[in-house]
């Protein structure tokens, strides 16, 4: 028989976001493995089936992280080649900051393995929640902290900067868990560039357990380099300007308007004498 894998997400909070889709993959999966925030979550995943694997063994201080995913990877895949239907489960959405999911099913489907993802409710999803942002209204640019910092990036500070990952600011070993105030001040250096030292800014977290209660604490821009940050910590900064109008492109727009206005079309009369 061909193994088959299924990368699903459970969502952030614990019973609370999964899909009926994605209970039914853990259920009827011969192996699970799982990826979760907290012990408490792994448990909760291990009444749901027989065979529950967790991968948190793989992390290590010190040890590179892509090291990690391609061992995670591999003990998924090793299931997957034995003809076993493999379901993987991540907290949140299996493919928003979750490298394995995609590296896992890439590498399945090279070796003619079927492979595909369900989509589960993000940290980013909770986000726009918990904080009332509307990513239409003014437009919204999210990024991993540590990648604004490696490269340039344009700034729309009439938009939200969603900075993800805060707590690794500056990391290139790939092996830490944090990073400390002297990293910090490099990444609010560069912020300082766009945003005046003075402008709140919110520091993020959703909830994982219903009984947790959703960090959204506003800080002043400055003050993020002393503030206490997590792996799961992410950096809200909201627009420090208002949209500004594009009259170039708003008059080409308006030109066409009056050309295509309903009088225009209408036929002409002609007065015969």
């Amino acid at each position: 028989m061909s193994g088959s894998l299924i990368c699903v997400g459970t969502g952030m909070t614990l019973g609370a976001h999964i899909s009926p889709i994605a209970t039914s993959h853990i259920a009827h999966a011969d192996v699970v493995f799982s990826l979760m925030s907290t012990g408490i979550t792994e448990r909760w995943l291990e009444e749901m089936h027989p065979d529950v694997r967790s991968l948190q063994y793989c992390y290590q201080e010190g040890k590179n992280r892509n090291i990690t995913y391609n061992e995670m990877v591999e003990a998924i895949l090793v299931e997957v080649r034995a003809g076993k239907k493999v379901t993987t489960a991540f907290y949140g959405h299996p493919g928003v900051f979750a490298c394995v999911a995609h590296r896992a099913i890439k590498q399945a489907k090279a070796e003619q393995l079927t492979a595909h993802m369900e989509p589960g409710i993000s940290a980013e999803d909770c986000l726009y929640a918990d904080l009332a942002i509307d990513p239409g209204k003014t437009g919204c640019m999210n990024l991993e902290t540590s990648q604004f910092m490696f490269y340039q990036r344009n700034i729309d500070p009439a938009a939200h900067l969603v900075l993800w990952q805060v707590g690794l600011a500056g990391d290139k070993s790939l092996a830490k868990f944090s990073t400390g105030k002297a990293y910090r001040q490099v990444l609010v250096d560069l912020l300082l560039e766009t945003y005046p030292s003075d402008h709140q800014v919110i520091l993020y977290q959703a909830k994982v357990l219903p009984i947790d209660t959703v960090r959204a604490e506003h800080i002043a821009l400055i003050d993020l380099i002393d503030a206490e940050l997590f792996m799961h910590t992410t950096l809200v900064i909201p627009p420090s300007e208002k949209l500004q109008p594009n009259q170039s492109v708003l008059a080409k727009l308006a030109a066409i308007d009056r050309q295509e206005s309903p009088s225009n079309h209408r036929p002409k009369l002609r007065l015969v004498l």
